[in-house]
């Protein structure tokens, strides 16, 4: 009895092997990563903070402690990998997840301790280590890639995509950048732009592979992928190629935020694209039905639109107090030609419902808990603060479509009600969806079902989209500070 609970409850030989080899391949990645990051701490001076810590102020001994701490959450980073066997598909986000709660811990918080200093969260505090968070989201993102290179399990192995992948991630790529060319906010030379779009959109597949997957969370991936192609082309290759040096300080990075909109709809656009071309590819060419995906009826058709309705209603009211403290229910009746409060709220109400109604459409059946419906939701509401207040809604009001770091930092009130908005639409979607239940479906099979498909989101990148998504938006009034 006692070795039977022991072979139960404790790890078994191979398993501890493969936490072993996870830790190491992890502590290699973590160097590589570490490489990267100190490389660029010696471009923007931060090496003599690090040495700090053992009392000199030598580049060489910080460039040393900097390596230790580097390869030793790399290792944590490859264990937590092993463990919960992440997919290569998944594997940059989160990365630059783990990147960012490092640059929390470790700069924000740990640093100042070994130093003996007091911890101080302020925002002007943060604005002077954006160049760290930046260096940690390469960090993150190096050891991923690295890591990537190590996995042997043929379940999680990267494999190169095939041409027709890339190519309809460049169509889309290219699509995307010749759209926002129209969008008068922010002047850029076409054709570099345009072959931004080719670069996006060809490596989009590659970092991703070509797996098909539902478009609402393909259009959150696009989002952060966006995010993270601004931050390489404007902040990093730009100026490396121009001036030899990098733009991440707070002052360079509130000179490109401007065109940060920009890049975050070419990644929505990129990143949707490429979803449903392939989408047309397969439908085009599959002959075997049984591959054809069937969805519960309930979770589509009217009941669809009608729980998409009231949800998008219900994070409308909440959105409304924010928007009467700012006094914006006037601007919003102008979309139709109206003025005044009332006219106004009924808008505003109408354009959350309808949101709400895209969101069912967009992400039904991508929440098994009200945690997954609230992740969707945030992103799906930073998604439409990028493309309907910063965008849509001056076009429609006659007023000039302005993206730039006043706007960003004079439009955050608003950012708040959105991710507001989001977090009650998805949460209220998912108890309403939550109720649907297939006539020929047991309870037992169902939550079997639902457990087995929510275990598949923890292990996917959706916790890491919902955590950058969230950091991005806390970022924001430092990348805007003036």
């Amino acid at each position: 009895m006692s070795a039977d609970v022991r072979t139960a409850t404790e790890p078994t030989a191979t398993e501890a092997v493969s936490h072993l080899r996870g830790a190491v391949v992890g502590g290699v990645a973590g160097a590589a990563g570490g490489l990267v990051f100190g490389a660029s701490m010696a471009v923007t001076g931060m090496l003599p903070t690090i040495a700090s810590i053992v009392r000199t102020d030598s580049e060489a001994a910080g460039f040393g402690v900097h390596m230790v701490f580097a390869v030793l959450i790399g290792a944590a980073f490859g264990l937590l990998v092993v463990r919960l066997r992440l997919r290569v598909r998944e594997m940059l986000f989160w990365g630059q997840a783990y990147g960012a709660l490092w640059w929390f811990l470790g700069p924000q918080t740990l640093l100042p301790l070994f130093r003996g200093l007091p911890v101080d969260w302020g925002t002007p505090e943060a604005g002077a280590l954006l160049p760290s968070l930046i260096g940690h989201l390469f960090y993150g993102t190096t050891t991923a890639l690295v890591l990537v290179l190590h996995q042997h399990d043929l379940r999680t192995t990267w494999r190169v995509p095939p041409a027709g992948a890339v190519l309809r991630g460049a169509v889309s790529g290219v699509a995307a950048a010749t759209v926002l060319l129209w969008v008068p906010a922010s002047p850029r030379d076409t054709l570099a732009w345009l072959l931004t779009g080719i670069a996006v959109g060809a490596c989009y597949p590659l970092l991703f592979s070509a797996r098909p997957e539902p478009t609402g969370p393909a259009l959150a991936r696009g989002t952060l992928y966006g995010f993270a192609a601004w931050v390489v082309v404007d902040l990093t290759l730009r100026p490396l190629v121009t001036d030899g040096g990098l733009a991440w300080s707070q002052p360079d990075a509130a000179a490109a935020a401007g065109h940060l909109p920009g890049y975050l709809l070419l990644g929505v656009g990129t990143a949707v694209g490429t979803t449903w071309l392939g989408l047309w590819v397969r439908g085009l060419f599959l002959d075997d039905v049984r591959k054809i995906d069937s969805r519960p009826p309930g979770a589509r058709g009217p009941r669809a639109v009608a729980f998409g309705t009231l949800s998008g209603l219900v994070g409308g009211l909440l959105f409304t107090a924010v928007m009467v403290l700012v006094g914006a229910l006037p601007l919003v009746a102008n979309v139709v030609g109206a003025d005044g409060v009332p006219a106004g709220l009924v808008v505003h109400l109408v354009i959350s419902a309808v949101i709400g109604v895209s969101y069912a459409l967009l992400f039904r059946l991508q929440s098994f808990d009200v945690l997954s419906g609230i992740g969707w939701g945030v992103s799906y509401g930073f998604f439409w603060w990028v493309l309907g207040d910063l965008t849509l809604l001056p076009a429609l009001t006659g007023a000039p479509v302005v993206w730039d770091a006043a706007t960003l930092a004079a439009e955050f009130p608003s950012l708040v009600g959105h991710l507001a908005y989001g977090a009650a639409l998805g949460g209220v979607y998912y108890r309403l969806e939550a109720g649907i239940d297939p006539w020929w479906v047991t309870r037992s099979d169902l939550e079997a079902s639902r457990v087995a498909a929510r275990r598949e989101q923890v292990l996917s990148a959706a916790p890491a989209i919902w955590a950058l998504t969230t950091v991005i938006a806390v970022t924001l009034p430092i990348l805007t500070a003036t």
